[in-house]
């Protein structure tokens, strides 16, 4: 057969040749030993967890190699489309500090390799199948949904591998008169890949492909022997031949993608080879893992699992630098010991390196995420705490802005504690903080916890009567302390704790029981920072007022 003749009758409109196009998107004019990454996904609504974690090892690897990360939108599958999914894409990352050299963006492509979008590259696409068709590498098959499902029904009876392929290509021999008749008779088709690969080895003599993984080490697989579909009867191409054509037009020199991309690596290495072009390096990442109820690992689900989704860390209020500190602590096993040595360094001084991830399950742990993020939001000056929190409650909490209105006010409760000794840490997420702090504003004041059963109903106003009595703001912690523990002696209880601990019989409780009635009346709750300190911050209007309203 002519494939030349046949390429023509397939696409008669393509006039652009491979050629064309490799001049359009040259070379890139980069330091050597720079990389250009990508991230590519689909707008289908929902970005997850999978997303941020495969984008921070693509903006890293780029960026320290003073290379170029890019944002790619595969939007092939439109029976998958999501209106408003670019933006929810876009937007996210971004919150989370993940910024593109080039790419999509809301404004408009930005660099000269695009188009970034998928669907908008079709003539692109049609010129390098029309290549392959013209070389005798791709043909159109024209097997109807039915002949598939029944070809589909024989290779399980027969226990054979699914696909299409050796006997199962039956358009694969077709003659050009054959297939200009049944283009004639309108019948639709799909273009496959004509495969080299051998169907009918046996195990001992399959030829395998060998793949340098930057994770994995070298990879051994058997050789692709399926005919593929590369273009859809709509025209459209699958993600298998997009993908290739996209990331070597665009100059990728490495592809982070998760494990379960792992079965197509044949089909992708027959591709780049068929094209004539070397395959980038390809980085095949550990599937996110927790562990169950019992204590086994299994797959994130989009189902199961809130905290798939990044918008569940954009809900609550998760502060970007600290997802990024914990993302990093999965994916380099040597960042932690980085960080105990370097504990005030910007984490982009950390060396982030393909070698040191693990190439099996990555293990999330929201505790471990919410320990990382106490310490991270410790690191984090008042005042970026406060324009963090605004901006979060401005989306997600509005009906709380006002507490925004004093900053001075609550710049200093967010500074409770944190410069002692031994700094608090009790900042979380937005939300958690929100709710930390909610008894230093009277609207959002709740009493949350009873008081000590140590203190008999009738001795709480008696406490209280006695600190308001006298109290002194003006006092230092000193001498507020000592007037609390005369209010207790005074009552029947123990001076120290440990006087009551050698002779219960003697006391009615101690002083720590006396005080947390105070904290009670005074913030809702037995637990708290230094009570004294937050009288300095409340005031002693609020404070006396609070103390008044509790009798």
């Amino acid at each position: 057969m002519d494939d030349n003749k046949l390429a023509e009758l397939l696409f008669p409109q393509i006039k652009k040749r491979a050629e064309d196009y490799e001049a359009m998107y040259p070379a890139r004019n980069l330091p050597e030993g720079a990389k250009v990454t990508r991230l590519g996904p689909s707008p289908t609504g929902f970005i997850h967890l999978g997303n941020l974690y495969g984008a921070f090892v693509d903006e890293r690897l780029a960026h320290q190699s003073d290379g170029i990360f890019y944002l790619r939108i595969e939007d092939t599958d439109d029976k998958r489309y999501v209106e408003g999914a670019v933006e929810i894409i876009i937007n996210s990352l971004k919150f989370f500090g993940i910024h593109f050299d080039e790419g999509a963006s809301l404004e408009g492509d930005l660099g000269d390799y695009g188009d970034y979008t998928q669907s908008k590259r079709g003539e692109i696409y049609q010129s390098f199948a029309k290549k392959l068709v013209a070389e005798g590498k791709a043909y159109p098959c024209f097997l109807t949904e039915e002949e598939i499902a029944e070809i589909r029904a024989g290779q399980e009876a027969a226990k054979a591998n699914p696909g299409i392929y050796g006997e199962y290509a039956k358009s694969r021999e077709l003659s050009y008169e054959e297939i200009l008749e049944n283009l004639n008779a309108g019948k639709p088709y799909v273009l496959r890949l004509k495969s080299d690969g051998n169907p009918n080895q046996s195990d001992e003599t399959v030829r395998k492909i060998r793949v340098n993984d930057a994770i994995r080490g070298i990879l051994e697989m058997p050789e692709n022997f399926q005919d593929v579909v590369i273009l859809k009867a709509t025209g459209i191409p699958t993600y298998h031949f997009a993908h290739v054509v996209d990331d070597h037009l665009m100059r990728t020199t490495h592809v982070i993608r998760g494990a379960e991309w792992l079965p197509s690596l044949p089909i992708h290495v027959e591709l780049f080879e068929k094209l004539g072009w070397e395959p980038p390096i390809y980085c095949h990442t550990a599937q996110l893992m927790k562990l169950d109820e019992e204590g086994n690992k299994r797959k994130l689900s989009k189902r199961k699992d809130p905290e798939l989704s990044l918008d569940y860390y954009r809900n609550q209020g998760y502060h970007p630098a600290a997802v990024r500190e914990y993302l990093l602590t999965i994916l380099n096993s040597n960042f932690e010991e980085w960080r105990m040595e370097n504990p005030d360094a910007p984490i982009d001084d950390f060396t982030f390196t393909t070698e040191k991830m693990s190439n099996s399950g990555a293990l999330f742990d929201l505790n471990k995420l919410n320990d990382i993020s106490k310490d991270v939001l410790l690191r984090i000056p008042a005042a970026e705490l406060y324009a963090f929190l605004k901006e979060w409650a401005e989306e997600f909490k509005p009906e709380i802005m006002h507490i925004f209105d004093d900053r001075a006010y609550l710049e200093k409760i967010l500074d409770l504690g944190r410069n002692d000794k031994k700094p608090r840490k009790d900042f979380i997420y937005a939300q958690q903080m929100i709710a930390f702090i909610s008894y230093f504003f009277d609207d959002l004041f709740q009493v949350e916890d009873e008081m000590p059963q140590e203190v008999p109903s009738e001795d709480v106003p008696a406490i209280l009567n006695a600190y308001l009595a006298g109290y002194d703001h003006s006092d230092d912690q000193s001498q507020w302390f000592d007037k609390i523990r005369n209010i207790a002696t005074e009552l029947g209880y123990a001076a120290k704790p440990k006087d009551f601990k050698k002779h219960p019989e003697d006391y009615k409780g101690h002083v720590g029981h006396v005080s947390t009635v105070i904290r009670i009346a005074l913030m809702g709750r037995a637990q708290s920072p230094d009570v004294w300190e937050i009288q300095q911050i409340l005031g002693e209007e609020r404070t006396k007022a609070r103390i008044s309203r509790y009798q």
